[in-house]
């Protein structure tokens, strides 16, 4: 939540008693710097996701810096994400002799942004670091890279070309405009598209926790105090889905990943 809206809980706002209706909008996504070092700005979102990187880090290091035959709790659950995301994901999209060097990269996107997203339902963050724009559009960059370079790499200039266009001499005379359309949906609007299926999930998502929180303390006041309720199911409901909806969001990241890295390995298009 912003400070304005961290404010009228903390001055007793409730409805009837003259004070307006704090809601949510853009300057819930609006972080003051907490501190600076070396001239870089830290705020909220750029400290959760550097403990969130930490903690996914030290997950699996503890789980699987010692491996045990018979795997304890920790190397249980580290595995069962791992082989999860190798087998279900990888696997299944690129296949196991082409995906098998994938795997590490495709996990970890998976835990970072399952990570980021869980944030919003920690107490004291609640705050999904996905749903600032320039974090989801970084990992897709970075897929982008690596899916064009895998396309160069497989299939050369000529190759690649055609593999961007969409060539195919069966089409006719509509083949140029279909070059066209698919040069620019694949090299200019994909990156963008797979960032903003994760960005706009997490932050509508986090728009309607904080609508339900604030509406319920607002509206705890006479017989607001019905419909303070009714809003406080809604946000236990809305925290419940975005529980589900978290997990799915970063699955289907690393679904477009495989599916990208898939369109680059295959030798017809």
């Amino acid at each position: 939540m912003s400070a304005d809206q961290m404010l009228a809980f903390e001055t007793d706002c409730h409805i009837f008693d003259g004070c307006g209706f704090e809601a949510p909008g853009l300057h819930s996504f609006v972080f003051e710097p907490m501190f600076s070092i070396g001239g870089f700005d830290f705020n909220k979102p750029i400290l959760l996701a550097l403990v969130g990187t930490l903690v996914i880090v030290w997950f699996f290091w503890a789980a699987f810096n010692k491996p045990k035959l018979v795997p304890g709790k920790l190397q249980m659950v580290g595995e069962a994400g791992y082989d999860f995301i190798r087998r279900g994901v990888v696997y299944e999209t690129i296949g196991k002799k082409e995906g098998e060097k994938y795997v590490p990269m495709v996990v970890a996107l998976f835990f970072f942004v399952w990570v980021m997203n869980l944030w919003s339902v920690i107490p004291l963050a609640q705050f999904p670091v996905t749903s600032i724009f320039s974090i989801p559009l970084a990992l897709a960059l970075m897929v982008y890279v690596v899916w064009v370079s895998l396309t160069f790499k497989r299939h050369g200039f000529v190759g690649a070309f055609k593999n961007f266009t969409g060539y195919d001499k069966s089409l006719g005379g509509v083949l140029p405009l279909v070059m066209v359309i698919e040069f620019f949906s694949n090299l200019v609007i994909r990156p963008f598209t797979h960032a903003v299926r994760l960005f706009a999930n997490m932050f509508a998502g986090h728009m309607l926790v904080v609508l339900f929180t604030i509406a319920t303390w607002y509206m705890l006041n006479g017989i607001g105090i019905a419909y303070s309720a009714v809003s406080f199911v809604m946000t236990v409901v809305m925290i419940a889905f975005e529980l589900f909806i978290q997990v799915i969001q970063a699955y289907v990241f690393v679904l477009l990943t495989c599916t990208y890295i898939q369109g680059a390995l295959a030798e017809e298009h």
